[in-house]
């Protein structure tokens, strides 16, 4: 219920920043949304419809504050475990609504639109394309891949933690996990999406190579050899290939299941006219939201975004915003990355909650995050406030832990020296 659920998130917040105001103003890279949030203002206003992109402001501004407070909130494993628990327990009335919606003909009742913040369109939408309480099948997918992620890191740590101390509440755990990833996995292969589907592909290589599992990183590779031999592949090989691999992957992935699509609806057309837009305006863009206008009077066809976030925020934008956009939370990642390789070292400290443990869950959050950002390189999931909310979610969290162990870091420096 995203009406309620952004409410509650706002009260948080506006809470957090109540509570710990000084350590947020401190951080330098609030600093740099600060200048980032600025500088989006100063686009708005040469905008080419600066009302439309004053209005595209709430796609980030609003989760610059959210992303701050909650970096200084979340700071400890055990909370990221607690956040990855609470996004994905709820994935499952998600798809059970999904799979009613794509074998039942499932619809929300209209007078209920309002209140839940979602409808739910029968036979999904487009037509045969699950969705459950999403607009359109492609965020249900950029959803799925989220909480699929984090659902595979939280089965391993239940896994890995029953190996140890088994115990009943360890084994009832990996039932619900095994339940959730089973059709979690089910509902992504069901909405049909490409992305979807090929993040899916790259978490699961990605755990696999992390935890030493090289049977998985063979099983895996040789069955997507298969399916794109079998969707791309000249003759022989890629005939018999399509005798065994199912029709519905290989027709869905060669794009031969939607052969006239309109020149248009596809993302080349739609990258260069992006491409074009930012050369006629590299320094502040043409206003966020101003992608669709420009784009129907050319085309003569409405089009909510590009396809692809980078180009539409150097369109919209300009490339300086975007540049520092960009270079602000690949700071953070790289951060993550660091802290992931020097764990061991760095997250040791006499808080019980830094005691040297697995770091698996950091890994999940930046497998999560790193899902969203290739999936935003072939869509865009700005625009769906329950997608967005869990991207910068992940980012915070990874944020917080990372500045919570730098500043660690820099006490043991003090604590060597005296």
């Amino acid at each position: 219920m995203p009406t309620f659920g952004i409410i509650l998130l706002l009260l948080a917040s506006a809470e957090t920043w109540r509570q710990k105001h000084r350590q947020i103003i401190r951080t330098p890279l609030n600093w740099g949304l600060a200048l980032l949030s600025f500088w989006l203002i100063i686009t708005a206003c040469f905008a080419f419809k600066p009302t439309e992109a004053f209005l595209g402001l709430a796609n980030l501004v609003p989760f610059f504050a959210v992303f701050a407070a909650f970096s200084a909130l979340i700071q400890t494993p055990t909370q990221l475990r607690q956040l990855a628990w609470m996004m994905v327990i709820p994935s499952l009335p998600v798809v059970i609504l999904g799979l009613g919606q794509h074998f039942l003909g499932w619809r929300g009742p209209e007078q209920l639109h309002a209140v839940l913040g979602w409808a739910l369109a029968e036979s999904g939408n487009p037509p045969g394309r699950m969705a459950s309480v999403f607009m359109y099948a492609n965020i249900l997918a950029a959803y799925l891949q989220i909480v699929l992620i984090l659902s595979i890191g939280l089965w391993i740590d239940k896994f890995q933690a029953g190996r140890e101390s088994p115990n009943n509440s360890q084994d009832l755990g990996m039932w619900f996990l095994s339940i959730l990833v089973i059709t979690q996995a089910i509902a992504l292969f069901l909405t049909s999406s490409r992305n979807g589907w090929a993040i899916a592909i790259f978490a699961c290589l990605a755990f696999a190579l992390y935890l030493g599992w090289h049977w998985l990183v063979t099983a895996v590779v040789t069955a997507v050899g298969s399916v794109l031999w079998a969707s791309f592949g000249s003759e022989p090989g890629g005939v018999w290939l399509r005798k065994i691999v199912p029709s519905y992957l290989w027709m869905r992935l060669s794009d031969q299941m939607y052969p006239d699509r309109p020149l248009a609806l596809l993302r080349t057309t739609q990258w260069q006219f992006s491409w074009s837009m930012t050369l006629e305006r590299p320094w502040l863009g043409w206003g966020l939201r101003n992608f669709t206008p420009l784009y129907e009077a050319k085309m003569n066809l409405w089009l909510g975004h590009p396809h692809n976030l980078v180009l539409m925020l150097t369109a919209e934008t300009g490339i300086p915003a975007t540049l520092l956009l960009f270079c602000l939370v690949g700071w953070v990642i790289v951060q993550g990355i660091r802290l992931l390789r020097d764990w061991s070292v760095v997250a040791i400290s006499s808080d019980r909650d830094y005691q040297p443990q697995q770091p698996l869950i950091l890994f999940t959050f930046l497998v999560a995050f790193g899902g969203c950002s290739l999936f935003n390189l072939v869509d865009v999931t700005l625009f769906d406030l329950r997608v967005n909310t869990l991207v910068w979610l992940l980012l915070s969290a990874i944020s917080g832990v990372v500045y919570r162990n730098l500043g660690m870091g820099e006490r043991k420096k003090e604590w060597g020296n005296e």
